[in-house]
């Protein structure tokens, strides 16, 4: 009669984040992309540690889905310069090496991944509207 407890959770998760997502600002909303990407690669790289090859998937497919659909997209490529060409072609590397990872089960493209996201993730805190009228 009762969903299992995996449910409820799984529930309120995705209540939390839909909540967060709508009072979010363009700047937030590009962070908790960050963080989602940086997420799921962490996920999918501990699957790998424990041999759990289906989890490494589908945590692999949620950090691409993520950055193509959301960082990527985001992009201005029209009027973002020089910026949004080399996010451009950064987040078009991590789309590579998120398939390659997940093809070959390769740990080390995974931690790539992540050491090309967590500056990116940093200095995009840094210019936030919160830290620049400070």
């Amino acid at each position: 009669m009762f969903a299992p407890h995996r449910s409820h959770a799984h529930a309120y998760s995705a209540v939390h984040i839909e909540t967060g997502v709508h009072g979010a600002d363009p700047h937030q909303l590009i962070t908790l992309l960050l963080d989602g990407a940086l997420s799921a690669i962490a996920t999918a790289f501990n699957a790998i540690e424990r041999g759990d090859i289906p989890a490494k998937g589908r945590a692999i497919s949620r950090a691409v889905g993520i950055v193509d659909e959301g960082l990527r997209a985001a992009l201005d490529l029209k009027n973002g310069g020089t910026v949004a060409t080399t996010l451009h072609d950064l987040y078009s590397c991590l789309l590579v090496r998120l398939s390659q990872a997940n093809l070959n089960n390769d740990a080390a493209a995974l931690r790539e991944c992540s050491a090309l996201l967590t500056p990116l993730r940093n200095a995009w805190l840094d210019i936030g509207p919160n830290r620049l009228a400070a």
